[in-house]
């Protein structure tokens, strides 16, 4: 647990540093997100303690001195098994209660940081709004506090004109400076220019698109810093997230999204369907025509500026489906891609618990087979078979969500994966069998050896 909460500071150091937080700020946010650990620490935790219990017991003969009184693997396991159980089924009550809520409270608390420090609002190589007037982007920041910026665009808003960036501030290079205490932030920009779209009421003048352009060495933007240092990092916010959620609401969320997704994809099928027309032509001909006349070509009856003026109408509609369909296809891969999330997200509930089931009877004979215990082999096989249990899950649930595989069958393949390990190795284990027993391997291959030589010396 440790190492992850490390891992998670140097995650997220950059949203944590430079702002100015509590002490108590920064330890309730590793608190809320030690819980989203669980997943990967419990199973990892079960893996190697029983591998390595289980291997110090066989490397001290103590397996042999209960069998030598009567007490098998099965029943020197059976106390462990039953516990095992027990924390399977508080494993599944804390993804489905204790996770959900701090998920929330761990994304709520990282959104109100973020506003803490307008600095680190204003991120590198994009628009940030910094409070209601200014939209900022910077090439780089730099300095201890991010305080230098290079390569300065400003839109700026003006309340009294109608909405739009009429007013555009170019800079090679600014600081953020301010002094402490203080609600306002001072911009100071260098070697830049200003450029203001004049905005009139005379249309005719307004289409001569009338501006004002100066260049500047130095100039200075006050930025109002109230709500900003005003801000309540325990302010409850709305966010949605399938981690978020229990098993009952998962429910009706994958429900509710998956509803919804079939209803767009039928109303955009009769929507591309009425475009082509092809329903006008279901109207049943009165009257037979006197004459009937036979054509290669439906095309042959018209004009030919006629015929230009059909096939230009019939492109412009191909191309007007085709960007229709390219839009909504990147908009249903998205949909697509939530609904997979949050099937995910409810698999991963139960699997935690089965996971922690199967990895002791993984590790569990495991230990007892290769009879070395401590910190050294058996950590080392552990944490090799976990690797690949963990990142089996990992590629199986990037498919899941580009929806190349079933989420059912990506949130049960690691797992189902060493099912078959676990039985193998408790069988083997049970039997008082290795791994792999290389005599009786080298013995089959001898006597395949020897059956081939009899019938060529009886043949002689």
């Amino acid at each position: 647990m440790f190492i992850f909460v490390l891992q998670t500071i140097w995650l997220y150091i950059s949203e944590l540093a430079g702002k100015d937080l509590d002490v108590w700020v920064v330890l309730k946010f590793l608190w809320y997100v030690s819980p989203r650990l669980i997943p990967l620490v419990l199973p990892l935790t079960i893996l190697v303690t029983s591998l390595m219990v289980f291997g110090n017991y066989a490397e001290k003969y103590e397996f042999a001195a209960m069998k030598s009184t009567g007490i098998s693997l099965q029943r020197a396991m059976r106390s462990l098994t039953v516990f095992i159980i027990i924390l399977a089924g508080v494993a599944f009550l804390f993804a489905n209660n204790v996770i959900p809520y701090s998920e929330y409270k761990w994304q709520n608390l990282r959104r109100n940081i973020a506003q803490v420090s307008p600095s680190m609002v204003i991120a590198e190589g994009q628009f940030s709004q910094v409070g209601d007037d200014f939209n900022i982007k910077v090439e780089e920041k730099s300095g201890d506090r991010d305080q230098y910026l290079k390569n300065v665009v400003i839109h700026k808003k003006n309340p009294e004109k109608p909405n739009g960036n009429y007013t555009v501030i170019i800079a090679d290079n600014g600081e953020l400076a301010s002094e402490e205490g203080s609600n306002t932030l001072s911009l100071i920009l260098n070697d830049g220019y200003y450029y203001d779209e004049i905005q009139v009421k005379n249309v005719k003048k307004q289409k001569r698109k009338p501006f004002a352009k100066s260049s500047f060495e130095t100039y200075t933007i006050n930025i109002d810093l109230t709500e900003f240092n005003n801000t309540d990092i325990e302010k409850e916010n709305q966010l949605n997230n399938h981690n978020m959620y229990k098993i009952s609401e998962l429910f009706v969320e994958i429900d509710s999204l998956s509803n919804s997704y079939s209803k767009n994809i039928n109303k955009f099928s009769e929507t591309m369907f009425f475009r082509t027309g092809i329903s006008k032509f279901n109207i049943p001909a009165k009257t037979k025509p006197d004459t009937i006349i036979e054509v290669d070509d439906i095309m042959e009856v018209y004009q030919p500026q006629q015929k230009t003026e059909i096939l230009a109408l019939a492109l412009t509609n191909v191309r007007g489906t085709l960007q229709s369909i390219k839009a909504k296809k990147r908009e249903y891969q998205i949909k697509t891609k939530q609904l997979n999330k949050h099937e995910i997200a409810l698999h991963e509930k139960y699997v935690l618990a089965i996971a922690c089931i199967i990895l002791f009877f993984v590790g569990a004979p495991l230990g007892a087979i290769i009879r070395k215990g401590g910190m050294g082999l058996p950590m080392v096989v552990a944490v090799l078979l976990f690797l690949t249990y963990h990142f089996i899950g990992i590629f199986a649930k990037n498919s899941a969500e580009d929806g190349t595989m079933h989420p059912f069958i990506a949130s049960w393949l690691s797992t189902a994966i060493m099912l078959p390990l676990s039985i193998w190795l408790t069988y083997r284990a049970t039997t008082d069998q290795g791994i792999f027993d290389i005599d009786s391997f080298l013995q089959r291959f001898t006597r395949l050896f020897k059956k081939k030589e009899e019938p060529s010396e009886k043949e002689a």
